[in-house]
């Protein structure tokens, strides 16, 4: 069950000060980093001293280890959305925006891993975070693709959830399996996304 905390991508609770605002998402960052190296079971002190606060306080904004992962989840989710439109305004060309924002997607894709197990029988919640998942980053990862495409860079024909799907099934057992390295096989997946010259 998500808890009736605010969650990052939505209006903060009526009356909350914006100090708890910061300080949540401060929790949240240090969070994501301890799951990307730790997994979503990480003790929750570690969260805490990487945060520079006390556990109590992961429990003030975050009653339940659920509770945090869902809200991680939807903030790398957020952020992930986000830097698609950055990422394109900024980088060198579309193809490497998309490169820059496939980087991003497969850091997203490593803190992700053990969500089901940190919502056990909830399958509604996680129904709906996919739900989530898929209508932030689909549109997101098809505006780069479109970019690329426009520009001449990659062959048109793949659609953002062909990619994204690809790139989610080339991660799985990343981090379970010190000799697989995903970041190479994805780079060789983007590389025969690339317009013949």
């Amino acid at each position: 069950m998500v808890s009736a905390t605010s969650l990052p991508g939505e209006a903060p609770a009526r009356g909350k000060r914006a100090d708890a605002v910061r300080n949540q998402q401060t929790l949240l960052a240090a969070a994501a980093a301890v799951f990307v190296t730790s997994g979503v079971e990480a003790p929750i002190r570690e969260i805490a001293a990487r945060a520079g606060v006390g556990i109590g306080t992961i429990y003030r904004h975050f009653p339940t280890r659920a509770d945090l992962v869902v809200a991680v989840y939807r903030h790398q989710v957020q952020a992930c959305a986000e830097a698609g439109p950055a990422l394109l305004a900024s980088a060198d060309s579309p193809s490497a925006a998309l490169r820059q924002w496939v980087d991003r997607f497969i850091d997203f894709l490593v803190t992700k891993h053990g969500l089901a197990n940190a919502l056990q029988s909830d399958t509604g919640g996680f129904d709906a975070l996919h739900t989530y998942f898929l209508d932030q980053l689909v549109p997101a990862c098809a505006q780069l693709l479109d970019a690329a495409v426009d520009a001449g860079e990659i062959t048109p024909g793949t659609s953002a959830h062909e990619l994204m799907r690809g790139i989610g099934n080339l991660c799985i057992g990343g981090d379970k399996d010190p000799r697989y390295d995903p970041r190479r096989l994805v780079d060789l997946l983007l590389r025969g996304l690339r317009q013949p010259r």
